[in-house]
């Protein structure tokens, strides 16, 4: 959970995750000119004051704030800096949690060496920007300096469709937000995490804990979609079925994800597996159905320029 994507785009590493699934695509609605409600509340086009891009082949450095699709944030006094390839840099600029599955598609037509590329990114922005007005920022530093050309399609595609395994009726470990701790209030020692907006995880003991305060049921779909990357092979996009609104608090507690191209063992697990805890702890399934949903597709890239 440490490596640089986790940081960009997932979690918080704290030591220191309705439309009819049988609606057919031609009666979706078109979405190439409808701009988001947050591009909208953030105000628009913005651009850093100064800028440089260069290629880095060297030692990750952590960024100035994790580029991340839930709105935690802590505002560098204008100063932005991160170290990413290309398409975290897109998920960041254009607010999007990503599965596998969905960033192949995202950019399929972009050669291996395009994605895989970090780059190391310096700009200076206005004082007291929002992480929104960075995202903007970073969208107008993207088409100027790679040429980035985008649009959006509406795809029926393979999802894990994420209900209430009780109707009306949610697990212990989800609860209103109402009903948990204000975010401007002092978090006591059991509150986790400790701030809002944030999707947040860390080791407690052999297992894996994880949550959220404040957040929306579609953020808890698409962080369960990165679990189900990690834990439980899943590649699919989670949707949110439930029928859930407004604000909520969560935490997560299982087994660790076992590492990649581990053998399986005959001990047992230190706790309950990731499916398992998102059935008892948050009283959800997820079930393998079709969705259509929107998807960003990259139609041109190019090496930025040195400078």
């Amino acid at each position: 959970m440490t490596n640089p994507r986790a940081i960009g785009r997932s979690f918080l590493l704290c030591v220191a995750l309705s439309a009819n699934a049988q609606t057919p695509a031609s009666s979706a609605p078109p979405i190439n000119a409808v701009t988001p409600a947050w591009q909208i509340a953030a105000g628009g086009h913005m651009e850093f004051e100064v800028a440089s891009v260069r290629p880095d082949d060297g030692e990750f450095k952590p960024p100035s704030f994790a580029l991340s699709a839930d709105d935690w944030f802590r505002e560098p006094s204008g100063r932005f800096h991160a170290d990413f390839a290309l398409p975290t840099y897109i998920e960041f600029a254009y607010k999007l949690w990503l599965t596998g599955s969905e960033r192949d598609v995202m950019m399929a037509g972009i050669p291996e060496s395009a994605r895989k590329q970090r780059y190391d990114i310096e700009a200076t922005a206005p004082l007291h920007a929002t992480k929104d007005q960075y995202r903007l920022m970073m969208q107008a530093l993207l088409a100027e300096r790679f040429g980035l050309k985008v649009h959006w399609e509406n795809r029926e595609i393979p999802v894990l469709a994420m209900e209430l395994e009780k109707p009306g009726q949610t697990g212990p470990k989800l609860i209103p937000h109402s009903q948990g701790p204000a975010c401007d209030s002092t978090p006591g020692p059991d509150v986790f995490p400790t701030v809002c907006d944030a999707n947040a995880a860390m080791p407690k003991g052999q297992l894996w804990l994880a949550g959220s305060r404040a957040t929306t049921p579609a953020l808890l779909a698409h962080f369960l979609g990165m679990v189900g990357a990690s834990s439980f092979a899943n590649n699919r996009p989670v949707v949110d079925r439930t029928g859930l609104t407004g604000l909520w608090d969560y935490t997560l507690l299982s087994a660790p994800a076992p590492r990649g191209g581990a053998e399986p063992t005959d001990a047992p697990e230190p706790g309950p597996t990731a499916l398992e805890a998102i059935h008892e702890q948050l009283g959800l399934k997820l079930r393998p159905t079709r969705a259509i949903v929107p998807l960003l597709i990259v139609d041109h890239v190019e090496k930025p320029a040195a400078n």
